[in-house]
């Protein structure tokens, strides 16, 4: 099939590449002409494991192409996929102006039978107008072209999204029930079939619904985790450990695992955005989703847990003292920084006084650019800040080491080395990477999320360790 993929960004990008690699003919279209220099060049703009190679096979095969030209894109396509941003406006909901500038570009160029996918995140009743800003164009051309509009929403994770993309759970897609509708069925039907062979896994429902159901599973998403954040706070009080809980609840088939983990609380460019957008929409139709308010309130107050905790153990000013950081993406297997739980726990960090030296496996130019936008107009802040190229610098000399992000580097370093850089061993862990009771026979101090028993001292732990290893003697 010809395909056009509107917008190279992360969705548009992932979406054209596996398109391409079954046999499709794939266009990608921007009005980012540096974005579009790099792809053609090699590049890739986007962090994403496996994305680099499909689009560098799919292009050497003449089955991926870029372009700025709109009219070479949208000219005698089979289907149109809308993949813009949609970032949140000031009052929470979807800022639906790159989506319908897109659909308006269409109008002006299609001819013939065309889908157009809405492939962006958007809220319901986004297809309709969609669908009028297309008609406005044609009626303007004086051309009478059939189109559909499809809501065809992406469950995509950052980091694994090739593999979500080529054996989806599901694959969501809303059509009108007119004739257009019915072909445009039959079109989806066809370009997913590749991921559509052992079990049936395409969901068709109507626009609207298809458009509410990507809100209502990161909505939900969110919901788990930030109800795992609360229970984790309490399980501290209380004298109970979180992962154990996990595990007991988690067992249970009717809940499950996934997103049951306690943490500094979750960002990127999907969940805060979309519960926002969720919120507005009730709010526009006069219902208060209370749940979700709760959600959102929580995510903020966990990302100032792990200050709350550093605050505690050292005092609010914090002017003579130096902290590493391990982890500045908002979740590992992406450079994205968006919402970054690290942000907040950095700026709070240098607002006292304190100095940041950072490390990420794989964000580090993102978050120069992001946390140098944070700190704009503070010079003074950004001064006390660095960012290293090896994760064992961040210790050098620092009072503790905080862990924001789970990469696989992380999980098993060389306590030993850590331990004789750091000024004192206190390890602030965001994460729940280690065990405490392992940790507090490295002779570390450990402060987790909701992990049953207080960390013993610095001097404590090693302390304790002294005794373990005359007892093993």
């Amino acid at each position: 099939m010809n395909v056009t993929i509107i917008g190279c960004g992360y969705v548009g990008l992932v979406t054209a590449a596996c398109l391409a690699d079954v046999g499709n003919d794939v266009c990608c279209y921007d009005v980012d002409q540096d974005k579009i220099a790099i792809l053609e060049s090699g590049g890739i703009p986007i962090h994403e494991p496996g994305l680099h190679e499909i689009v560098a096979r799919n292009k050497a095969a003449g089955r991926l192409s870029f372009t700025t030209d709109p009219r070479r894109a949208m000219t005698q396509r089979e289907a149109i996929f809308i993949a813009v941003g949609t970032p949140s406006g000031e009052d929470g909901s979807a800022d639906l102006q790159y989506v319908l500038a897109a659909a308006s570009e269409i109008g002006r160029h299609i001819e013939g039978f065309t889908v157009v996918v809405d492939k962006s995140t958007v809220p319901v009743g986004t297809a309709r107008r969609v669908r009028e800003a297309i008609a406005e164009q044609l009626a303007q051309r004086g051309v009478d072209a059939m189109f559909s509009v499809v809501s065809n929403p992406e469950f995509l994770k950052e980091g694994a999204a090739i593999e979500d993309f080529t054996r989806p759970e599901r694959i969501v897609i809303g059509c009108d029930e007119d004739v257009p509708g019915e072909h445009a069925r039959d079109t989806m039907k066809r370009l997913y079939s590749p991921y559509n062979r052992n079990r049936d896994r395409m969901l068709f429902m109507d626009v609207r619904s298809a458009e509410f159901t990507k809100y209502a599973a990161n909505a939900m998403l969110a919901t788990r985790i930030s109800f795992m954040n609360e229970l984790a706070n309490l399980a501290e009080r209380v004298g109970a450990d979180i992962e154990a809980v996990r595990r007991g609840i988690g067992s249970d088939p009717r809940i499950g695992y996934h997103f049951l983990y306690a943490g500094c609380g979750y960002g990127g460019s999907c969940f805060p955005k979309d519960v926002r957008a969720l919120m507005q929409t009730a709010q526009e139709q006069g219902q208060a989703l209370r749940i979700l308010d709760a959600v959102s309130e929580v995510n903020a107050a966990q990302k100032q847990v792990l200050v709350s905790k550093i605050v505690a153990r050292f005092g609010q000013d914090l002017s003579d003292r130096s902290f590493g950081v391990w982890g500045l993406a908002f979740k590992p297997g992406t450079d994205d920084m968006r919402e970054a739980p690290s942000r907040v726990l950095i700026a709070a960090l240098l607002e006292r006084g304190a100095r940041v030296v950072a490390f990420d496996p794989v964000a580090m130019k993102e978050a120069q650019r992001a946390l140098a936008a944070d700190l704009r107009g503070e010079p003074e802040a950004l001064a006390r800040l660095t960012l290293v190229e090896d994760q064992m610098d961040v210790a050098a000399n620092a009072d503790a080491l905080v862990i924001m992000t789970e990469w696989k580097a992380f999980k098993s370093p060389d306590f030993d080395s850590l331990k004789a850089r750091l000024k004192q061993p206190i390890v602030f862990d965001g994460r729940n990477l280690y065990e405490p009771s392992a940790m507090d026979e490295l002779g570390i101090e450990y402060h987790s999320i909701g992990r049953s028993g207080a960390p013993r001292s610095a001097d404590d732990a090693l302390g304790a360790l002294g005794r373990s290893a005359a007892v093993s003697l």
